[in-house]
């Protein structure tokens, strides 16, 4: 696509086809699927800014994943970024290596494993491996030496197949007491469909989120919301975590119960204040550590 063609629809486009595949960038480099569509989020807006402030645009998918990759960077930045950092030394003479098991491997890998990678061993990992981009476009996202990308493939490629038979002693995680007295209660009315008795739990000012959909603001926009979940039947909530987050998981009894979407909640006092609802957010669905919280 040449510079010229790229107007402001044909960018709202290719945003749209390629955010599966920069969740899954972010979510990796975050190693949560919630902070990573708020990268994704982020980079939309920051796209959108600069398209509109004139940006020449000469490669659009390589000029999108770099301003995903800017966007992972300052959010973990602002996150503190990691807790050991290890500098990358350029290193020459490594071969590209064939990447059919790297493929494979990183593909299935989880998203806390790759929070043990340094950040360029993640990056060029995650670019090569997961989404096929070849050297040279990953050097033109990262903005990094191709002798460094090598060498940060090459190590971090190592480091997977170390973690990969490693035994997962992950610790199931725990809720507290209020938090799950609260998300129980929201669940039982919103099961029990008494959406009025759901109403009564959120704030005036609620900030709720369709993920990937639409946003609204305020308990009467909200009510639209809830309607809508009225209108179908094709849903069942229950509690759980996702990426050891409290979640209420949303659930397809008319699928073999398969999971097709979370919803997140943060509280003030008894109040919700903000929702977010992936369910039109398939893939991060895709992408998530989901586990059943037994009733």
């Amino acid at each position: 696509m040449s510079t010229a063609k790229f107007d402001r629809m044909a960018l709202e486009a290719m945003l749209v086809s390629l955010r599966p595949r920069l969740h899954r960038y972010a979510a990796r480099m975050a190693g949560s699927t919630v902070e990573g569509e708020d990268i994704v989020q982020e980079a939309v807006v920051k796209a959108l800014a600069a398209h509109d402030g004139g940006a020449t645009v000469e490669r659009p998918e390589q000029w999108l994943f770099r301003i995903a990759h800017n966007a992972a960077q300052d959010h973990l930045r602002r996150r503190q970024r990691e807790r050991s950092r290890m500098s990358e030394a350029d290193m020459t003479g490594i071969e590209d290596l064939s990447a059919g098991a790297e493929t494979r491997l990183a593909a299935a890998t989880s998203l806390r494993s790759f929070m043990q990678l340094t950040l360029a061993q993640r990056s060029a990992v995650i670019l090569v491996d997961v989404l096929g981009l070849n050297l040279h476009e990953t050097c033109e996202v990262t903005g990094a030496t191709l002798a460094a990308t090598k060498a940060a493939l090459h190590r971090g490629r190592a480091e997977l197949k170390a973690l990969s038979s490693a035994p997962d002693d992950a610790a199931i995680p725990k809720l507290d007491p209020e938090e799950e007295r609260r998300l129980r209660r929201y669940i039982d009315l919103f099961n029990g469909r008494d959406f009025d008795g759901v109403k009564a739990l959120i704030a005036e000012d609620i900030q709720l989120d369709v993920v990937n959909r639409i946003r609204l603001r305020g308990k009467r926009e909200a009510s639209t919301y809830f309607g809508n979940y009225d209108r179908v039947s094709d849903w069942a909530l229950s509690l759980g975590f996702v990426d050891g987050q409290p979640a209420i998981l949303i659930s397809n009894p008319q699928a073999d119960d398969a999971v097709r979407g979370f919803v997140l909640i943060d509280w003030r006092g008894d109040e919700a204040v903000r929702i977010r609802d992936f369910r039109y957010a398939p893939y991060c669905v895709a992408d998530a550590d989901i586990r059943f919280v037994a009733d």
